[in-house]
């Protein structure tokens, strides 16, 4: 990891105005990072670690993706995009899930995430893509399906050490711990997140160069409509590639221009990630005013009496 002259700027605050007066307040740290590794701007501590969450789901992809699960099973960019996805399990992004399944000739029921409340079937859970693509790979690999979430398992530890080798270390130094899904997730610096989404927006590598363009081009299966992931792609077209995790993070690419954005909101708020998210990237001129306008109007304008208000920027290094 390698900086500039460094220049503190403090934590960003997020508060929840209601008719004009600060009822919430919520705290996030936020780093920019290009593939080299070098921190760009940061606000707050950039090197606190803290899980990554699914914005890891591009990466997971990676290496299912290195498998070859894609040319022997004939799969395409939609089933990609769906493997990297948070989606809303709508009856549109739940077929997309089976299509991966019924091609490898996977049944449903070998998926290990559970069945979200209120629904019939794991195929609905929002993680069901990556279990899918999970799966996909044992099958190509001919490794065990009944124990593709333990760490132990050869698919595991490819994908650790796949992301490893993105950042220039031996996977094993990563603290690892269960996701909700099952799966299992990574703790890392906040600045390691946004060198990540560096590579993934770079261009130099035919695998992430793929990935970007199966969730860039068919964004409405990484989260859906009205996600701030699908929303932030579409209205982009293609200049930036977005995915959210769990707990407040929130990691967007600048295509084309390997630099990558990573947020952690403290508290864990969904809300004040996507604030802090639109705050910023208008700053750093990744969206123009109309857009962050557009996006500000459905993520920060929240009823006719409560809004979120940002206060603070980025210090550029």
């Amino acid at each position: 990891m390698t900086r500039g002259k460094r220049t503190h700027a403090p934590e960003i605050e997020v508060h929840l105005l209601r008719e004009g007066i600060t009822e919430s307040s919520h705290k996030a740290i936020a780093a920019v990072c290009d593939c080299r590794g070098r921190i760009l701007s940061e606000a707050g501590n950039a090197e606190i670690s803290t899980f990554i969450r699914s914005a890891l789901k591009p990466f997971q992809a990676m290496a299912v993706m290195g498998t070859g699960v894609l040319e022997r099973f004939d799969l395409n960019d939609r089933d990609l995009a769906i493997i990297c996805s948070s989606h809303q399990g709508t009856t549109a992004q739940a077929r997309q899930v089976f299509r991966i399944l019924w091609r490898c000739d996977i049944e449903p029921n070998q998926l290990q995430c559970p069945i979200p409340p209120g629904k019939q079937t794991p195929l609905q859970h929002n993680c069901s893509g990556k279990h899918a693509g999970m799966l996909a790979a044992c099958k190509q690999r001919h490794w065990p399906l009944n124990t593709y979430l333990k760490r132990s398992h050869p698919l595991q530890k490819l994908i650790v050490d796949k992301v490893g080798e993105l950042l220039g270390m031996p996977g094993d130094e990563f603290i690892r711990a269960v996701d909700d899904c099952g799966a299992p997730t990574y703790s890392m610096q906040l600045c390691q997140m946004a060198i990540l989404y560096a590579h993934l927006a770079s261009g130099d590598r035919l695998d992430l160069e793929r990935i970007t363009r199966a969730m860039v081009y068919h964004p409405t299966l990484i989260s859906g409509q009205g996600g701030f992931d699908t929303e932030l792609m579409r209205l982009t077209e293609g200049e930036l590639v977005s995915k959210s995790g769990a707990e407040g993070i929130q990691c967007v690419g600048r295509i084309g221009e390997s630099m990558g954005l990573a947020i952690k909101v403290l508290d864990g708020s969904k809300r004040a990630k996507y604030a802090v998210a639109i705050q910023l990237l208008k700053q750093v001129g990744w969206i123009s005013p109309d857009v962050a306008e557009t996006l500000a109007a459905q993520f920060m304008d929240l009823t006719e009496y409560k809004r979120l208000e940002v206060v603070g920027e980025m210090a550029m290094l």
